[in-house]
């Protein structure tokens, strides 16, 4: 069943906040945009280049009105000292955006992005809207990373679409391009000029 459109379910955990120890209650979202993105595993191999990516965007994403939460099975206490690991050796570094721990793995299953059979969540990004409803979801399985420029791209044709009553983004749509109406003829106009 899917969960696009719906209110995801709140949530509260130990969390690496501001590169310190601490908690994180989803409530801290309500009210913007926000992009909560699952990773499998703190000292793994594809999950560092996504978290640093989304951290080195997330100023971006501020900009836009958009929070931007990373979250995995791991305690508050492993991400810690991830983050205190340099990247030169592997770590994290400073971040600009919060991890939170999830080691019941009850997030990732109201996200409906656990791996059962290998424990681990899987690479999901989850955009919601300032209401908490699901937008947009990407799950990709555990050897592909994702592409944060898209994540920042389909965050913008969402807030398009909300603040432009009655357009939609087509394929390949990117700030500043042509939108259309949905209807026969919006359709046929569109295709008729691209």
């Amino acid at each position: 069943m899917s969960l696009i459109g719906k209110k995801i379910p709140d949530f509260s955990s130990d969390a690496v906040v501001n590169n310190r120890l601490g908690s994180f209650d989803s409530s801290a979202l309500r009210g913007k945009w926000a992009v909560v993105f699952f990773y499998p595993l703190d000292f793994t191999f594809v999950c560092p280049t996504e978290i640093i990516a989304f951290s080195d965007a997330a100023a971006e994403f501020n900009k836009l009105g958009c929070a931007v939460v990373g979250v995995s099975i791991d305690s508050m206490f492993s991400h810690f000292a991830w983050v205190n690991t340099p990247r030169a050796k592997g770590g994290l570094g400073e971040l600009n955006i919060p991890l939170v721990a999830d080691i019941n793995k009850t997030i990732a299953r109201s996200f409906d992005c656990l791996d059962e059979e290998a424990g681990v969540a899987f690479r999901g990004v989850y955009l919601l809207d300032p209401e908490g409803k699901l937008q947009s979801c990407i799950i990709n399985n555990l050897p592909v990373g994702r592409n944060v420029q898209e994540v920042l791209r389909t965050l913008k044709a969402f807030q398009y679409v909300t603040s432009h009553d009655g357009e939609v983004c087509p394929a390949n749509w990117d700030e500043g391009s042509d939108t259309m109406n949905p209807t026969p003829d919006g359709v046929a106009q569109y295709l008729g000029s691209h």
